[in-house]
């Protein structure tokens, strides 16, 4: 037998949803979505511009470690970070 495919139980267990539980995956995958975007756009338009972890850091005002979450899709990155220094004319 085969075993089922990934699409296939997101279906099925979507299907199996009350609407509140429904409605609650559906902001938290959102917010997930929008975690992951912003992260391959701060991932990559350093690298367009060839800046490195630090150097990106240095010019937002943070630390590389705090570019690196938001790389990763760190879902409590804040805005006021995200428009410091050069990321504003990345993302």
């Amino acid at each position: 037998m085969a075993r089922p495919r990934i699409d296939e139980l997101k279906r099925n267990r979507l299907a199996a949803m009350t609407s509140d539980e429904r409605t609650v995956f559906d902001a938290t995958y959102q917010v997930t979505q929008l975690a992951v975007d912003v992260g391959e756009k701060v991932r990559s338009a350093p690298e367009v511009a060839g800046l490195s972890q630090r150097e990106l850091a240095a010019r937002m005002g943070t630390s590389q470690a705090a570019v690196a979450r938001l790389e990763a899709g760190d879902v409590d990155a804040k805005i006021t970070m995200l428009q410091r220094g050069t990321v504003r004319n990345f993302v």
